[in-house]
């Protein structure tokens, strides 16, 4: 999806498509070094960047975007359903800024804690693994 990627990027401002570059990087490089992720399809889905697990289905798809009506901020979104941004919330409560049950919410230029959003992505990418493959 690198061009899809790119060409969404194009209307988005330097500081923002900096960051949502670092997150994507980070979940490709979450979904190599995480056991049972398998192939990862890059697509656009609601028009955002998305990462999709394939062969085996074993995660939650992950979406990447500009927020539109924050000038400065980029969020990565999950299925509200999915009960994922709970159990961030649970886990990492004061090392990110959430949005509901549906997303984490950055600032451009700002450290990303990677460590916990790692291992928030990896807990993404196998969550429909059963419980004991994981």
């Amino acid at each position: 999806m690198s061009s899809d990627f790119e060409t969404h990027l194009e209307a988005i401002d330097p500081a923002r498509k900096a960051m949502l570059r670092r997150l994507r990087q980070l979940v490709l490089d979450t979904a190599n070094r995480t056991d049972g992720v398998g192939d990862i399809i890059e697509c656009l889905k609601w028009g955002q960047p998305s990462f999709v697990t394939e062969n085996p289905k074993s995660g939650s798809t992950i979406r990447i975007d500009a927020v539109g009506n924050t000038p400065d901020a980029v969020a990565m979104y999950f299925i509200c359903t999915s009960g994922l941004v709970e159990r961030f919330r649970e886990q990492y409560l004061d090392a990110f800024d959430y949005e509901g049950n549906r997303a984490l919410v950055f600032r451009a230029g700002d450290d990303l804690p990677e460590a916990e959003l790692a291992h928030c992505i990896a807990m993404a990418l196998t969550s429909k693994l059963k419980a004991g493959n994981r």
